[in-house]
């Protein structure tokens, strides 16, 4: 455990340096150059890849509590659905920032 999230710390900071990065050496530059392009890219994937692995750490632990709730309580089937649906605004998010940060190619 310590050492996802030590990996995950270390994305983290990988995530928050090249974008700024990124956006900057555009920015530097009149004429768009490739290595700006290739950080722009470089920073959306890492945005969509954090943000799925976020949701599918997070969607197996909820599926495991889940399955273990519904064995006892049946009924509540449906709001373990809700909860299960819950994670995936993380990947949106995620692609909502690699659109934003594709924009600016």
């Amino acid at each position: 455990m310590k050492r996802l999230v030590m990996v995950a710390r270390v994305m983290f900071n990988v995530m928050v340096l090249a974008v700024p990065m990124a956006l900057a050496a555009e920015q530097a530059a009149a004429k768009a150059s490739g290595l700006s392009m290739g950080l722009l890219g470089v920073a959306a994937a890492i945005a969509v890849g954090l943000g799925a692995i976020g949701t599918a750490w997070a969607q197996s632990r909820i599926g495991s509590a889940a399955a273990g709730a519904m064995a006892e309580r049946p009924e509540i089937g449906g709001l373990m659905l809700v909860f299960l649906a819950l994670p995936e605004t993380m990947i949106i998010l995620g692609f909502l920032v690699a659109f934003f940060v594709l924009g600016k190619i």
